[in-house]
């Protein structure tokens, strides 16, 4: 075994976890709370399986695995999302903007909890 061996846990079948219900459940219910959303489709990895990141107006996002391009797209059309491809329209700076916020807030509040 080698040195990093026993943090290594096999999947049964092998290979990254599949969409589930609960990831649509997740999905359902995050846009459903925001307004603004869009979907950002995400291909598949050797790491991952295709996912969608969707990000509401303020730049908010969610990250899940779905089943497939056309599952994402089904999940889209059937809630009035729109759809992108992500390595073909990248991410909207509103996320990069909403993500360094948090950062900024989660510093601060590590550093108040030390004063």
């Amino acid at each position: 075994m080698g040195l990093f061996g026993s943090m290594r846990r096999k999947r049964k079948g092998g290979g990254p976890r599949k969409a589930s219900s609960t990831d649509t459940d997740h999905l359902d219910a995050w846009a459903a709370e925001r307004r603004g959303v869009e979907a950002y489709l995400e291909p598949r990895t050797n790491v991952t399986e295709t996912t969608v990141v969707l990000i509401a107006h303020d730049g908010e996002w969610t990250r899940r695995r779905v089943e497939s391009q056309e599952a994402a797209h089904q999940f889209g059309r059937k809630r009035g999302i729109p759809v992108y491809e992500v390595h073909k329209v990248g991410y909207p700076q509103r996320m990069r903007d909403y993500t360094e916020r948090q950062r900024i807030l989660d510093r601060r509040r590590r550093e108040d909890e030390l004063d």
